[in-house]
């Protein structure tokens, strides 16, 4: 038996069930750590789960940020620095990551209090993680503000990438699975993926076929 809410439920609910609620509407979502450093040299990390891709060439990734109503000391950083990283969660750090999100104070950094390892590269401002395998520096290139609900969204272009050779195939495809990366549903429950397949480019009036993980054909599909 199916469950049936209408918009006059969603204003029903209690503020924080109607937060786990709506957020687990969105299925699994990549879990990143933001990396980000103030003009005085103090560093942040704050966990996301709003990271999408917008293009590949410009190379963009889009982010989206809460309000500025209240301190948001990752948005105050990448506005006074232009620049961030987003740094993959995966399974032996997905729970100090989820210790960034509480409530540090700006002088702070989450780095230091949960344990994980800054990373800079030459040439590039912000910090990196030490433990995440999948790395991804970006300068801002525009940010937004969304009238609707006042989030901003995050414009940035690639600057950097670093990942491990073992999960990067022939074709361009990153194993994200090898990297034991980390998927959130709602606002604290976390997953690791399993692959179905990979399927050949889908074109009209024929049957995709299984590629490896590789992007070599396997066989046909059923």
């Amino acid at each position: 038996m199916n469950k049936h809410f209408t918009q006059a439920d969603f204003e029903a609910m209690e503020q924080r069930y109607r937060a786990r609620f709506i957020n687990s509407l969105s299925g699994f979502k990549s879990a990143n750590l933001v990396g980000s450093i103030d003009s005085s040299g103090n560093s942040n990390l704050a966990i996301v789960s709003s990271v999408f891709h917008i293009g590949a060439d410009p190379a963009l990734m889009g982010m989206i940020i809460r309000p500025d109503s209240v301190p948001r000391d990752t948005l105050t950083n990448i506005k006074a620095t232009q620049c961030y990283t987003l740094n993959q969660v995966n399974s032996a750090n997905f729970r100090r990551a989820h210790q960034t999100s509480a409530r540090y104070l700006s002088s702070v950094s989450e780095f230091t209090q949960v344990g994980l390892t800054e990373q800079f590269i030459a040439g590039f401002t912000a910090p990196f993680v030490a433990e995440s395998e999948l790395k991804v520096a970006l300068a801002v290139r525009e940010i937004s503000p969304l009238s609707l609900n006042d989030t901003l969204l995050v414009i940035g272009e690639v600057q950097h990438v670093i990942v491990p050779d073992c999960a990067l195939k022939q074709d361009g495809y990153i194993d994200i699975e090898a990297l034991e990366a980390v998927a959130v549903t709602g606002l604290d429950s976390y997953h690791r993926g399993q692959r179905l397949a990979r399927l050949s480019y889908a074109k009209p009036d024929t049957l995709p076929i299984h590629l490896s993980v590789a992007g070599e054909s396997e066989f046909e599909s059923d």
